[in-house]
Parts: C-alpha cells; structure tokens; sequence
C-alpha cells in the first residue's frame, strides 16, 4: 500500500519496522531541520508538501495524534484514510512481518513448565529504557514482589539498557516486538501465566482480546496527552472480568474516565528508594531553581521562560535557572533563542548522571510547569531530598502537597502566577529550607519504597 508517514522521531523509530513492507512515499515533518533530508533513504517532507503524493494511507507514528491530525484535516485529507500506530493491529491484519520473541534461557524454562508458569507473575512494559518513568517502577515493582515471595519474568516491546540491571536483579527477560500490536490472544508464550501487571495505556490493544481466565493488573501512568489515539469503543469493549485497573494519581484515572467512564480505577501510586542527600547548603546570594524534563509543549518550560520575563530586574538578579533535558524539538529552538538575552538561565540538554547529581545538588527549587504530568520522577525525587518544588495544578503530585506548606502550586499555563511563586521563594529565602523539611514528609508518607511495598502487595494478594 503507497503510504504517508507523519513523524520521523522517537515512535517512528519504534514502529517503522511493521511498515517496513508497505511502499512508503515519504516521511512527513513540521520540523524544518528535518525536511529536506532523508531517513533511512526516504525522503522528508513538509505535511503540505507530502499530501501531494498519490498515498492511499497516512499512518501517525506518534502521540501528537490530534495536533497531527486536525493539521492533516485541514490540508483536505480525509479522517478515514489517518491511521495511528493504535491501528496497525487492525490494518496489518493477515500480513503482519513476523518478528520472533526474545525469549532468554530461564524465561523459556518458565514458559515450558505449566506448573512453574502458574505460579509465576508477567510484567509487561512497552520498552526497558532507563529514562522516563513507566519500566523503571514496574522493575522496581519486580524487585519487590520477589522480596516477598512472588517470582516474576519481565516482558518489554523494546529491548533497552534497562536490561542488564532487570537480569541482574535475577528477573529473567522476554523481548517480543509482537506486544506493540498484538492482542493477548494473539500471543501463545503468553497464556498460563498466574497473573498479569501491564504498565501504561499503550496496552489497551493488546487487552482488547484477553483470556478472563488469568487475572490482569492494569497500571496506568500516562496522562491525557497519550490517549489522543484510542479508539474508545475499542477500549470500552475491553473485558472486565478479572481486571483491576489502578492509576499513578488522579491524572491518568481521568483521562481514562473521559473515553471510558465505566471502568473502577482505584490508586497505586510508585515507590523511590531512599537515598542519602548531599548536605544541603546554605542559600548563596542567588536562589538556584531547575526544570527537569524532555523539552516540550507538554513540560511547559515555554511557561517558565514567560513567567521569568515577568519577574522585576532585582528579582532576576537574585536567581539561577537551569533547564536540563533533551532538547532536540522544535520548542527547544526557539528557547533557546529566547534565552540568549537572559543570563540568567542555561539549557544544559541532557546531562549524564555526574554532572546531572552536581546541578541537583545545587538546587534549591525544582519547578515543574507541565501542562499535564501524571506523577512526575523530577518532584518525587526533589522532595525525597528536601527539596520543594513549585508546580502546575494540572500535575498529579499537586493533590499531595498544600500550596505554601510543602511546596508551591500555581494555576496551569499562569506565567504570572508562576512569577509570584517564584519571587517569592527569591524574597522568602530563608523559608526555602523548611518547605523542603515538609516536602520530604510527604515523600515518606507516600512514595517512599515502604508506602509503595505494602499498597502493591495488598493489591496482589487481592488478585491472585
């Protein structure tokens, strides 16, 4: 089939093989720096441009589906001819490649005792990648219930660096490309297993088709931005028998409501391991404040950026900003313009973990001013070092803390109010270090590795 491709980044490189088969006219881009070149030998091309071509399908390979689709809908393509990555079960349907699993010895010697199979819990992530939230929980989840008892294989659509600590912690290793787009009955290494924990709506396909025989454990951890290419009557037709569906926070928990208001999702919230703090130090002449995360809309360091503008010149003057992340979108470039008159701020990009713990270190105040975060590391990890934070009411650990007490909140996408919080903690310095005393009660009442072990172990023993 002669087909369109809109996105040449992360998911492209993460679906593209399930296309491999399909003549592909073109990549299509709204990154400039990126038309006009060519990846792995097909050309990209603006959106205008490509919809020139005689493609019978335009398939999304990424989570901007709405944004990429309304923009396709207004250069006159039809709404039945864009497909999402969501849909490939369905259009790959009878001439699906092939892609064997990845089955490691002590996993095999599982999957071929019945009895063994039984007994033993699946974990299934969508890739086992150090960075981001989703299979760094779900491998501490393993670690956990095999310290009580319950052993465990750990499943991935993605094989990653996350690997090596998974079987080194003694967790044997599945890799099965087939889970991106297969359903549950699909899968026959699958069946037998004594009980199921998927991470993240990514596996609402593979869920649409299960055995009700074997008990699931749905942990959501996305927040509405990645629902944008559900088909919500293929999500409602997920059977609910033997279903427990649980959210990190209120923030995914709604965004399921809003396609699928019938589902009982309750709350199971993630665990950080306690670490010793580096000393805090005492605040200097210049306050040091630090965002954390990919540089995107969605993270809202455009909204740090305007809410500082804000602030007076003696304001300015007394802090440090730090934007540390991967800076490779669009977004990231016109920051970085932005911020060549502004001294005061530095965009590190990505940090390796040595020079990442030196600027944590120094920090005195994280800002998280996503737009939406279910249940962002960044703050969870700042508050178990004493360190408070200042965040969007549209982030999930908002409902955690009180506006004042163990950190700050604003109202989402409010670069003045924002500002306010921020000159706030420059004029109130000497406060600064007992808000982050309070912040680090709350890592201990909820996110710490203890509160995590007993809410999941109940739920566990609940469904099995």
């Amino acid at each position: 089939m002669k087909i369109l491709i809109f996105g040449a980044g992360d998911y492209y490189e993460r679906y593209k093989k399930w296309l491999a088969q399909e003549e592909i006219l073109a990549l299509m881009d709204n990154s400039p720096q990126k038309q006009g070149t060519e990846v792995d030998g097909i050309k990209v091309m603006s959106p205008k441009e490509a919809v020139e071509l005689p493609y019978e399908k335009i398939v999304i390979l990424s989570f901007y589906v709405k944004e990429m689709k309304r923009q396709l809908i207004g250069l006159k393509v039809e709404e039945k001819d864009i497909l999402h990555f969501y849909d490939l079960h369905d259009f790959l349907k009878g001439r699906k490649p092939v892609y064997p699993a990845d089955i490691s010895e002590r996993a095999r010697q599982i999957c071929g005792d019945p009895d063994k199979k039984k007994e033993t819990i699946l974990l299934l992530s969508t890739d086992m990648l150090r960075v981001g939230g989703p299979a760094k929980v779900l491998f501490s989840a393993g670690k956990m219930l095999m310290k009580n008892g319950y052993p465990v294989v750990f499943a991935s659509m993605l094989d990653g660096e996350l690997r090596h600590e998974i079987e080194d912690a003694g967790i044997p290793v599945i890799v099965d490309a087939n889970l991106q787009v297969d359903t549950m009955e699909e899968i026959s290494w699958i069946q037998g297993f004594g009980l199921l924990i998927c991470n993240t709506i990514n596996f609402y396909v593979f869920l649409s088709k299960r055995d009700c025989n074997v008990p699931v454990v749905w942990w959501l951890h996305d927040s509405a931005f990645f629902y944008g290419g559900v088909n919500a009557d293929r999500l409602r037709s997920i059977p609910q028998d033997r279903l427990k569906i649980v959210s990190v926070g209120s923030v995914p928990g709604k965004a399921m409501h809003e396609l699928a208001p019938q589902f009982e999702i309750e709350e199971l919230l993630y665990g950080t391991k306690d670490k010793e703090s580096a000393e805090r130090r005492d605040l200097h002449l210049k306050v040091c404040f630090a965002v954390i995360g990919y540089v995107e809309k969605r993270k809202g360091q455009d909204i740090l950026i305007r809410a500082i503008r804000q602030l007076p010149e003696h304001i300015r003057e007394g802090l440090q900003v730090y934007i540390i992340g991967k800076d490779t979108s669009a977004m990231a470039s016109d920051i970085r313009q932005e911020i060549e008159h502004m001294p005061e701020v530095i965009m590190t990009g990505a940090l390796d973990t040595e020079e990442f713990d030196k600027i944590f270190d120094r920090m005195d105040v994280l800002v998280c001013p996503s737009r939406e975060d279910p249940m962002p590391a960044a703050v969870t990890e700042a508050m178990r070092s004493g360190i408070p934070a200042v965040i969007s009411d549209a982030v999930g650990t908002a409902g955690y803390i009180r506006d004042g007490a163990e950190g700050w909140l604003f109202r989402n996408e409010d670069a003045g109010e924002l500002a306010e919080k921020i000159k706030w903690c420059v004029e109130h310095k000497d406060q600064i270090e007992q808000t982050g005393r309070n912040a680090r009660i709350v890592y201990e009442k909820y996110f710490s590795m203890e509160a995590f072990e007993h809410r999941l172990m109940n739920l566990i023993k609940n469904q099995i």
